[in-house]
């Protein structure tokens, strides 16, 4: 992931000891690490392939939550089992409900299960952008030497993340109207159907503790057919047999239907690589989708060129 992070600004009259932050979710660690720079040390306690719905906290967990100057999660109930242990450790430590605190109500997606608040909101790439003054003061209030740094890691990565906002867009109307829809394992992107338009159909809830029942496979598979949808999607921390069983119902209706891809929904790729960073997840995300729906990505736009491997970039540019 440090290849791809923003740069500590130089001028520091003295390097402050680096702020101990701990996130629970990547997304939320590696904006926090694009924003802070060489002044923060961020740990995340979910890394690629673990769900938030389900995580239990470790042993393991205590011992880094004791160690932390900041601690950050989201919040309106995605770490669910993991929040009576955030709640105690707020009275130890700073702790913030970042999306609860930088989010305005009016924005959110409400649903009528045990959520009441769909969490996933880091599918809005406008949306999540809401939480990068919040992080910033957050760390600011206890790294006041690094405030200019901040300040201006802050104002380049929001411009980078206008920029996929607006390339995930283009790319998007580029499908097919007819063939604009999304079908994953569960509802993880509402927000990202909301935003750059286009249906999305989850077989299971917004919670994947949720189960899947036959009516369930029956009923998408009836969407799929009628909407002749070519490829639906499996998630990077979800078991595709779901998306499997629908495939096959599918099928029997005279359907054909290919597997589009892995998508990130839940968390960020492997650690290291460009889908291992926010922006690189929703990049490899619209990638998969346009492509598997019978569109073609926009060219990418020059103030996310300088962050990905040279030949996913020159792919990328070479798309008219």
């Amino acid at each position: 992931m440090a290849g791809w992070l923003l740069g500590c600004s130089l001028g520091v009259a003295a390097s402050p000891a680096p702020l101990n932050v701990v996130t629970t979710i990547g997304m939320l660690g590696d904006v926090t690490e694009n924003i802070g720079g060489r002044c923060v040390d961020v740990v995340s306690l979910m890394g690629p392939g673990i769900d938030p719905h389900t995580y239990q906290a470790r042993a393991s967990d205590v011992p880094t939550l004791n160690n932390a100057d900041l601690i950050l999660y989201s919040g309106y109930s995605l770490e669910g089992k993991l929040a009576s242990v955030l709640e105690r450790f707020k009275q130890r430590r700073p702790t913030l409900a970042v999306s609860e605190r930088a989010i305005a109500p009016d924005r959110l997606i409400r649903v009528n299960d045990a959520y009441g608040t769909d969490p996933h909101l880091w599918m809005d790439v406008e949306l999540w952008g809401a939480l990068v003054p919040t992080i910033a003061e957050a760390i600011k209030a206890q790294r006041p030497e690094c405030a200019d740094t901040i300040a201006a890691n802050a104002e380049t990565y929001r411009m980078r993340l206008s920029a996929l906002d607006d390339w995930i867009t283009r790319s998007i109307k580029t499908i097919p109207e007819q063939q604009r829809i999304l079908v994953t394992a569960h509802d993880a992107f509402n927000y990202y159907g909301r935003a750059y338009g286009i249906d999305v159909e989850g077989i299971q809830g917004i919670s994947t503790e949720t189960e899947t029942g036959i009516a369930d496979i029956r009923a998408m598979a009836n969407v799929v057919a009628e909407r002749q949808v070519p490829a639906m999607f499996v998630e990077s921390t979800i078991s595709p047999r779901t998306i499997r069983s629908v495939i096959e119902a599918a099928r029997q209706k005279g359907q054909t239907i290919e597997v589009g891809g892995e998508l990130y929904s839940d968390a960020m790729g492997e650690t290291g690589r460009f889908e291992g960073t926010y922006i690189g997840m929703l990049y490899a995300n619209t990638q998969r989708i346009v492509t598997a729906l019978g569109g073609r990505p926009a060219p990418l736009p020059n103030e996310l060129a300088d962050l990905m491997p040279q030949d996913t970039a020159m792919g990328a540019h070479d798309v008219n």
